[in-house]
């Protein structure tokens, strides 16, 4: 964009994108949802769901993510106290 160009053809350019925008954005949920009715069901997933272990799946995941989580945190604690210690003058 060049900014030799008034404040109003500026605009006028942005709000004219949000039609397209959302028009593309709606057939494509309309594309993939048509997709998802012709296929057929996951056995796997099934299984799972019948014999009650999707609840261990889902346990093991939700462990793993906060194990991520808190990892996370305590790093960036840590880094952040690095951090603290070399920015002050000796």
């Amino acid at each position: 964009m060049s900014l030799n160009r008034p404040f109003t053809s500026l605009m006028m350019n942005r709000f004219s994108l949000r039609p397209a925008l959302f028009l593309s954005t709606a057939l494509s949920a309309i594309k993939l949802s048509a997709q998802e009715s012709g296929r057929p069901a996951v056995e796997m997933a099934d299984g799972f769901r019948a014999d009650g272990k999707i609840y261990v799946v889902v346990g093991v995941l939700a462990i793993i993510l906060t194990g991520l989580i808190v990892y996370l945190y305590r790093l960036d604690r840590k880094i952040g106290r690095v951090e603290k210690s070399s920015s002050t003058p000796r």
